[in-house]
């Protein structure tokens, strides 16, 4: 039988490094004036850290002692604190750490080779943080093959199969590796017409290559061949014979140059119907799930780079006054984007084409470099015809979303109806002084004037990543 006391060897190792006893490596991390040194030991590195001590070695900055120093300037002091008490003590207490933090603890990690400790970050993310992982999908999936994170790959492809939306259809989409999209389209499950997929691979492969003529019918053969030469990983996992005839003729058979000569015969015999055989190996269908609409309950899902379907749960359970949240399944609203920050424009007259005169509306934002998404109802919509005045309603409310850090929502509700909503030619979704935007992608919180509280600690004007808005109507199902 074995005795382990693992738990005191933790505890003296991290009194070790919080000493600096006997110390022989000075580790710089952040930069100056927030530049934070570390006393460490090359034994303890060598066994729990090979990376730092490849750098102890390598290191030829001394100081007056004769101490080695290694400076790591990219890294910031809380992360790099993390890891120290992983090599030292085999412990990270996470509770209450922002999520944006964790992750870039993980990627920190993996430059350092820390296989037990990626692992357990990602499993960690996926089983505690999964709306976080879903707000910020294009960056963590991306990031995800940059540094093979495997856990998260397969995470976030389970998430694409089925909404495949979220990241064909994002901003980031001609960025992705070659590696992720070959990843996503050989999936029998992706939930995405075959003629679809077949232009979002062209649109991939034409956006690698930035001297394409922008007219096809200004390409030469050379032009043809990047284009194969870029595609030749994604090809093979395109199902041709699942596209229709008229997506054929006129989807596929322009860009006829980058397949095999004998697989375009195929594909026109095939689609043409002539008993003729092939040699071409025909990949099955894809598994497409329908669902009836009867069976609603797991059918609900809402276009979105901010909210998750629980944030809709909730926003739905204010606007109908429920004292128990929706479940997510259940939500008994549609939630219909009709605007994006980063997809339409910030400016307000991009609000004021898209928005003019439509009731029902829900805007929400994420704050920049935060875990906080804001956001406010607005029943009776913004009128251009009342530029310079106020609109009257009872069930108008703004709120802060629990998200990440953000423990807790904030349910503000108006409580002077009469100047409840502002309508501004110069701004953007405007509730009084309590929550608006002027543009440049800055929203303002200011004093509480026409709604019950504040929905964040720190009021004036904050940046933004982004903003959406979405016209709510009732199922018809309900």
């Amino acid at each position: 039988m074995t005795l382990n006391f693992y738990e005191n060897l933790s505890n003296d190792y991290i009194k070790l490094l919080e000493n600096g006893d006997e110390h022989n490596i000075i580790i710089e991390v952040g930069e100056t004036p927030v530049m934070q040194t570390f006393k460490v030991h090359s034994t303890v590195l060598c066994y729990r850290c090979p990376y730092l001590y490849d750098e102890f070695k390598k290191s030829t900055i001394n100081n007056d002692n004769n101490i080695k120093i290694i400076q790591k300037s990219q890294i910031s002091a809380k992360v790099f604190n993390f890891i120290l008490k992983y090599i030292y003590g085999a412990t990270i207490n996470l509770e209450k750490v922002e999520t944006s933090i964790i992750f870039d603890l993980l990627m920190t990690a993996n430059q350092f080779l820390l296989e037990e400790l990626v692992l357990r970050l990602q499993t960690f993310l996926i089983e505690n943080h999964p709306s976080w992982l879903k707000l910020n999908f294009s960056k963590i999936y991306n990031s995800s093959f940059q540094a093979d994170f495997k856990g998260l790959q397969n995470y976030c492809n389970d998430i694409i199969a089925k909404y495949p939306n979220l990241i064909f259809e994002s901003n980031d989409f001609n960025t992705l590796p070659e590696t992720a999209l070959v990843s996503i389209i050989q999936r029998d499950d992706l939930q995405l017409e075959e003629s679809k997929i077949w232009d979002y691979v062209i649109q991939w492969g034409i956006s690698q290559n930035k001297t394409l003529p922008s007219n096809i019918d200004d390409w030469i053969d050379k032009d043809f061949q990047i284009l194969k030469n870029t595609l030749q990983q994604c090809l093979p996992h395109i199902r041709y014979f699942q596209i229709s005839n008229k997506n054929i003729m006129e989807k596929v058979y322009p860009y006829q140059q980058i397949l095999n000569k004998k697989l375009m015969t195929d594909i026109l015999k095939y689609s043409m119907d002539l008993n003729e055989p092939m040699t071409s190996t025909i990949l099955p269908p894809r598994k497409i799930v329908t669902t009836q609409l009867p069976n609603r309950g797991n059918t609900f899902q809402i276009t979105s780079l901010i909210i998750t379907n629980e944030h809709a749960a909730n926003i739905a359970s204010w606007i109908d006054k429920k004292e128990v949240t929706y479940d997510v399944n259940n939500n008994p609203y549609e939630f219909n984007l009709i605007l994006r920050g980063s997809r339409d424009g910030f400016e307000p007259k991009v609000f004021w084409n898209l928005c003019d005169q439509k009731t029902n509306l829900a805007v929400v934002v994420k704050v920049k470099d935060t875990d906080e998404i804001l956001g406010g109802y607005n029943p009776i919509g913004w009128n251009s015809n009342l530029y310079g005045q106020y609109s009257t309603t009872n069930d108008s409310f703004i709120f802060s979303l629990k998200n990440g850090n953000i423990e807790n929502n904030i349910l503000s509700r108006v409580k002077d109806a009469s100047t409840a909503i502002y309508n501004s030619y110069q701004h953007i979704s405007n509730f009084c002084n309590d929550f608006f935007m002027p543009s440049n992608q800055t929203f303002y919180v200011n004093w509480i004037q026409s709604y019950e509280k504040l929905i964040r600690k720190k009021t004036g004007s904050f940046s933004i990543d982004d903003y959406e808005i979405f016209q709510i109507k009732r199922d018809k199902i309900f």
